[in-house]
């Protein structure tokens, strides 16, 4: 069990907010500068932050949690709060909204003419709502970060990037060690992605006492085949002045914002985890007074509904959805599972870094087709997955699986399948499927590969929806299907 000081877990999260506030507007006016800094304090005036899409687009996912529930929050709802709520429509930010537009499910609507942009920075900015939403709940903070970041990046680096800075986020509001909060992030992550190398890279140059310069440099070099605005080097860029910057949060965020790139983005991070890690006793008075509370906006339409205008209410917000998060289910507790207590009392002595790392959530992923989603349903999940990108000519065919799990009490499930396609198609796989009765710790499923042909014509999108039933079940299973023509 993890006991929580509610006035502390409350100066946490509006450390995190203010942190992130300071860097993202000590680091805008460098923002894509290709060329070192050697800055030495804010360039923009004084008395009110600069505007941050690294913040105000975890306005439209706390406001998600907070109408729908924490537990109808998944990639496909976020996707919908993305088209409803983000104005923005460039880069990876377009492509996604795009493809949701012709259909496309996360995490597909990140993955398809995505290429240039899926291992951008657009998601890792915006973890901090998933950890503060989740202190110390890590597996809960990178699953919501997975499902946020899949909707404009897919499976590409842009989304291990969310993964790790969230899994430090979180648990870096009960451990304060840099190394630790970096080995756990290195946990939930493939050990050979590109994000995993460069933040390597920054950690063996620090313990080999290069100085930041040329760690920088290093870091540039290995990543100079992804181009500019890329999830790997800017990430390791937070790691080189959360090492270089030995806690102290002015001379952090300093080296963190003159090592160039996305500065907003790699000042932000780095202010809101150091808030997270310090409380607002470890961020300067001087720089909290010139930047002050409130947020500006960039990214939202505000016609239809308001968002925390600043620090305060966001905190507050957070705060008010707390109880619900962080509420651990009565029999997950009778297997052993963590719980986390709101008192009076910091209480961490229950805390162990090997409790927050392993690989079984990214295992689970990297399984996976990238061209495959998951649809959620009242007895059981549905994978779809295909075998290449989900295109069809006339009289083409495409294949795949649809995979099974259901996630209600332990009884055998009689499934049947109907496809129903555009005039002309034919779809081929089992109509029949069947789960084991199995235990309550093994998870049955069943699977079909299945075979589409398109008819004489195609459209620019075509819709196709598979209806599954399940005996003695009044609820059907619809899984939405887009392919391209």
């Amino acid at each position: 069990m993890i006991t929580f000081d509610k006035k502390t877990l409350h100066d946490r999260i509006y450390a995190c907010w203010i942190g992130k506030n300071i860097g993202g507007t000590l680091g805008t006016p460098y923002e894509g500068s290709r060329e070192m800094h050697d800055i030495t304090g804010f360039a923009s005036k004084e008395g009110e932050p600069l505007p941050n899409d690294d913040l105000d687009l975890q306005l439209a996912w706390l406001r998600a949690v907070d109408e729908l529930g924490p537990q109808n929050i998944n990639s496909k709802t976020l996707g919908e709060y993305w088209i409803s709520w983000v104005t923005p429509h460039w880069n990876e930010y377009g492509i996604c909204k795009a493809n949701m537009r012709d259909g496309l499910l996360p995490p597909l609507s990140g993955e398809i003419n995505n290429e240039e942009w899926k291992h951008s920075n657009g998601a890792w900015i915006r973890t901090e709502v998933w950890a503060c939403l989740y202190p110390a709940m890590v597996e809960q903070a990178i699953r919501f970060a997975y499902e946020d970041a899949s909707v404009d990046h897919g499976f590409g680096e842009g989304t291990y990037a969310a993964i790790f800075v969230a899994a430090m986020e979180s648990a870096a509001f009960v451990i304060q060690d840099a190394y630790a909060l970096l080995r756990i992030g290195l946990s939930k992550i493939p050990a050979d992605c590109r994000v995993a190398r460069s933040v390597k890279i920054v950690i063996k140059a620090f313990e080999a006492g290069v100085p930041w310069q040329e760690a920088r440099q290093l870091v540039v070099q290995d990543s100079a085949d992804l181009g500019w605005f890329q999830a790997p080097a800017n990430v390791a860029f937070v790691v080189l002045g959360l090492l270089y910057g030995q806690g102290d949060f002015k001379q952090s965020l300093l080296y963190a914002v003159d090592c160039g790139d996305d500065t907003d983005c790699t000042g932000a991070t780095l202010g809101a985890l150091l808030g997270i890690m310090k409380g607002m006793d470890g961020i300067p008075q001087d720089w909290r007074a010139y930047i002050g509370d409130g947020i500006k906006s960039i990214c939202l339409t505000n016609g239809h509904g308001r968002f925390p205008q600043d620090c305060t209410e966001l905190t507050a917000c957070i705060e008010n959805l707390l109880p619900v998060t962080t509420r651990v289910p009565h029999q997950d507790l009778l297997v052993g599972r963590a719980q986390i207590v709101l008192g009076d009392k910091d209480d961490f002595s229950a805390v162990c870094e090997e409790d927050f790392c392993g690989r079984a959530f990214v295992d689970q992923l990297q399984e996976r087709s990238a061209f495959s989603y998951t649809i959620e349903g009242v007895y059981a999940d549905v994978l779809v997955e295909f075998n290449v990108r989900p295109q069809i000519e006339p009289n083409g065919t495409l294949a795949g699986f649809i995979s099974l799990t259901p996630h209600t009490m332990p009884e055998q499930k009689h499934f049947r399948l109907r496809w129903l396609l555009p005039e002309g198609w034919r779809a081929q796989s089992e109509k029949n499927l069947f789960t084991s009765a199995a235990h309550s710790t093994f998870r049955s499923h069943a699977s079909t590969a299945f075979m589409l042909t398109a008819g004489e014509q195609t459209e620019p999108i075509n819709r196709i929806v598979l209806e599954i039933t399940c005996a003695g079940r009044p609820t059907p299973l619809l899984v939405p299907i887009a392919i391209m023509g």
